[in-house]
């Protein structure tokens, strides 16, 4: 990770870690390296999630980005991955999203995108951080008719809609969906998609008030959607993150389709058409196991990144593969979009339950899934990687890993966007599991008080 940047943009707790002045100078440092090579006055586009702080960090990024003589352009409440449709569409030379994504209410993050839609390599961000923290003196400000202005684009749902609409042919007519959006950015764009494309659509968790983004709602928190679904007698169920670039379902009897299984069933159905490229698929390491004996079955081949969209994409374009994702609903179709896409990832699963003619849980039931348990142990900077070589954590992993063999796996990890260290155990043997997710959380907390 970098100085300010992690593995999904900036993020902190809004005002206090993630300052107004901290915001500016992004905006001015983003501006400047993202727009250096324009030969014409820059255009950055920016959209935002529905938190209380965003309107207050997109001021001052506006400020940062006009000071030094771009011009903003606010697309108001959006998905992220409107902002990168929005830019290429637009022709902005740059996109900015303000969203902590599924953190709650307190954080808030800016991310960044460029020209072309994609998120940002290591090396640009890189470069923006030593423009803020090491050569701050090298930002020139402008004046007098030089300065930015800051305009707004009122089309910018209607476009993102209509973009997504022309990724699925298919027709929803007769099915009734139940849509969680976490009451962020999917409000205001979810129940239009998905009623243009025929659908009966009821609607949680859909009206922000600024304070109450993936409060006990959305893909992080399930069980609402879970009892609601077959309850009221939908087929399925969708559930999005704060800023809808994941998705994860709920099929009609109100079991949690994760994206594991989201991924394998339209893996399974781009190859069945002749669509998989390479006949391949791209997940993490975080992937359950049983995806891999699912793919396996099925003849697919899968390459497995570190954990972080960003690094799932980086391998889809290294490989010209069409479909990749996380466990945690955030899913690349390359084909229609340049990031993770909750809705587009959502309106493809019901295209493949329409047309398939089975019930989603018919579907999600053809992928085994091993039993995963994870656990988050709190970390302060300072203790960051040190752990790693500390004697009685790697002792106790140690064992487990030989006790689980190949049934089972240990993924310890230290999270990107987070101050945790995330342990993951997974394996056949649930109760094995459980007492190995413990353990070894339990040597890090010790750790951790040393």
């Amino acid at each position: 990770m970098g100085r300010l940047f992690g593995t999904d943009g900036a993020r902190g707790v809004a005002i206090t870690e993630l300052t107004c002045e901290l915001a500016m100078q992004i905006g001015r440092a983003a501006a400047l390296v993202l727009t250096k090579e324009a030969k014409h006055k820059a255009k950055i586009v920016i959209g935002k999630d529905t938190r209380i702080s965003s309107d207050i960090l997109e001021a001052a990024l506006c400020a940062g980005i006009c000071s030094v003589g771009a011009d903003a352009v606010q697309l108001g409440v959006i998905p992220t991955p409107g902002v990168a449709y929005l830019v290429r569409s637009m022709g902005a030379d740059a996109g900015v999203m303000i969203s902590a994504s599924h953190n709650s209410v307190e954080f808030n993050g800016i991310k960044l995108f460029a020209s072309t839609g994609y998120k940002l390599p290591d090396a640009v961000e890189e470069e923006i951080e030593a423009l803020i923290l090491d050569t701050p003196e090298k930002v020139t400000l402008q004046s007098h008719t030089n300065v930015g202005r800051i305009e707004r684009y009122e089309h910018a749902k209607e476009d993102y809609i209509q973009h997504i609409l022309e990724s699925v042919p298919t027709r929803f007519d007769g099915m009734k969906i139940a849509l969680d959006c976490a009451n962020g950015s999917a409000s205001a764009t979810a129940e239009t998609l998905f009623t243009a494309l025929g659908a009966e659509v009821c609607m949680l968790s859909a009206e922000p008030d600024g304070t109450n983004i993936n409060d006990h709602c959305g893909s992080t928190h399930m069980e609402q959607l879970m009892a609601y679904v077959p309850a009221h007698g939908c087929q399925l169920g969708l559930a999005f993150d704060g800023d809808a670039d994941r998705c994860l379902a709920v099929d009609e009897t109100g079991k949690v389709v994760d994206g594991d299984q989201m991924i394998a069933i339209c893996a399974k159905a781009l190859k069945a058409s002749g669509k998989l490229e390479k006949d391949t698929a791209v997940v993490t390491v975080m992937t359950n196991l049983g995806f891999f004996h699912f793919t396996k079955r099925e003849g697919i081949h899968t390459i497995a990144t570190k954990v972080g969209d960003r690094y799932v994409l980086e391998e889809m374009k290294k490989g010209g593969y069409c479909i990749g994702g996380e466990q945690s609903g955030h899913i690349i179709f390359l084909e229609h979009a340049t990031t993770g896409d909750g809705e587009l990832s959502g309106a493809k699963l019901v295209e493949i339950v329409k047309q398939s003619g089975k019930k989603l849980s018919e579907l999600a039931g053809e992928m085994e899934t091993f039993p995963q348990q994870m656990q988050n142990v709190r970390i302060t900077a300072d203790q960051r990687n040190r752990w790693k070589e500390d004697e009685a954590v790697c002792s106790v992993m140690k064992q487990y890993e030989e006790r689980l063999g190949e049934d089972g796996r240990i993924l310890v990890r230290e999270s990107g966007t987070e101050p945790l260290i995330r342990v993951m155990v997974e394996a056949k043997d649930a109760d094995l599991m459980q007492e190995a997710v413990s353990a070894i959380a339990e040597e890090l907390e010790r750790y951790t008080k040393r």
